[in-house]
């Protein structure tokens, strides 16, 4: 019997074990996140190292990181073993402007939200929140008062 290390699980021992459904780690696996071998009876087996992974992936999404974001980063790492410090410190480093970005978002966006319930918008004269006269259509579609860059 193989060791712990190099033990291939099922998809239902890598759901278990994740907390994600089998039909999620399809996906991932359609997308080229994770990856699995074939048995004769042609199912799928998984390198233990993948529960770190689809672990990334769950997280990743909490903190709305796009899977094409961690797609981009999956890029860079081995696919053969589960990431070393040196490939955590890529990661953290490739992330870190961008949810720096979402953070000063979500700030901004709270002082608005705090500043119009202060106001109780009684006077919609004084909200910073309205679009007086549409006036952001001529920015573009979609909500304009946060950058592209902060809702990906």
């Amino acid at each position: 019997m193989p060791s712990a290390k190099y033990q291939l699980l099922t998809i239902g021992e890598v759901a278990e074990r994740t907390g994600a459904a089998v039909s999620a780690l399809r996906y991932y696996e359609s997308l080229g996140l994770i990856r699995s071998t074939r048995t004769a009876g042609n199912q799928r087996r998984f390198p233990r190292h993948v529960l770190r992974r689809v672990s990334i992936i769950l997280v990743a999404g909490r903190f709305g990181i796009a899977l094409s974001e961690v797609a981009e980063v999956f890029a860079c790492l081995p696919e053969d073993r589960s990431p070393t410090r040196a490939d955590w410190r890529r990661i953290a480093t490739k992330w870190h402007d961008k949810l720096e970005a979402r953070r000063s978002a979500i700030e901004r966006m709270q002082a608005e939200l705090t500043g119009c319930i202060g106001c109780g918008c009684l006077s919609l004269k004084s909200c910073a929140t309205l679009n007086w006269g549409d006036e952001l259509a001529t920015r573009g579609p979609g909500p304009r008062r946060l950058p592209d860059s902060c809702l990906r």
